[in-house]
C-alpha cells in the first residue's frame, strides 16, 4: 500500500465532513472546501478519521491513493488552522502596505502595484521586517498568490533586490571586475 495513502486523516474538533460517493465537503472555523475526487477511490469516515482505500495495486490506483489522501489532509488542515506563506522584500525604498484588503507594493516601478486578494485570502504587511504574509484556507491558492506576488519583482542575482520567499536562499553572482 501507499505509505501516505494508508494513513488515516484525523479530524480535529470543530471540523465537519460530508461524504457522498467521491464528493467531499469539509467545513471548519476558517471556511468551507469541497472537492470531487476520482471515483475509483473509496472515501469513508470511521469515527474521528477519514480513510481512503483503493481498488487494486495498479500503478495509477497507487498514485491516486496517495494524492487523494494528501488533498483531503490539506482540506482538513486548511479549514481548521489555515496555511501561510511569507515573502520578504529587499531593496532600497522597496516596501509593502495593506490598503483595505488590497496589498500595495512599492518595488522600484514608476507606479505602485496593487494586488487584490481572491475570496479566502488575506494579506499582512510588516514595515519593520519588510515581510508580507499571505494567509488562507486553500493551500494551492495561497501558494499561487505568493508565486504571483514574487513574479512582480523576482530577486536579482547581483544585489538580491526584489521579492523572495523567506526560506529561499539566493546564490549571489560576482559583478564586473575593475581594471588593475
Amino acid at each position: 500500500m501507499s505509505r501516505i495513502g494508508r494513513l488515516p486523516v484525523a479530524l480535529p474538533a470543530g471540523v465537519e465532513v460530508e461524504i457522498k460517493g467521491s464528493y467531499l465537503r469539509v467545513k471548519g472555523p476558517k471556511g468551507q472546501m469541497e472537492h470531487m475526487f476520482p471515483t475509483e477511490m473509496k472515501i469513508s469516515k470511521e469515527g474521528k478519521e477519514i480513510v481512503v482505500q483503493r481498488p487494486s495495486d495498479d500503478r495509477s490506483h497507487r498514485a491516486l491513493h496517495g494524492m487523494t489522501r494528501a488533498l483531503i489532509n490539506n482540506m482538513v488542515i486548511g479549514v481548521s488552522t489555515g496555511f501561510e506563506r511569507v515573502l520578504e522584500i529587499n531593496g532600497v525604498g522597496y516596501r509593502a502596505e495593506v490598503s483595505g484588503k488590497n496589498l500595495v507594493l512599492y518595488v522600484g516601478f514608476s507606479h505602485p502595484v496593487t494586488v487584490e486578494p481572491p475570496v479566502g485570502i488575506s494579506f499582512e504587511a510588516d514595515a519593520k521586517t519588510r515581510q508580507v504574509k499571505i494567509k488562507g484556507y486553500n493551500k494551492q491558492l495561497v501558494g499561487q498568490i505568493a508565486a504571483d506576488i514574487r513574479k512582480i519583482r523576482p530577486p536579482e542575482p547581483y544585489k538580491g533586490k526584489g521579492i523572495k520567499y523567506i526560506e529561499e536562499r539566493l546564490r549571489h553572482k560576482a559583478g564586473k571586475t575593475g581594471k588593475v
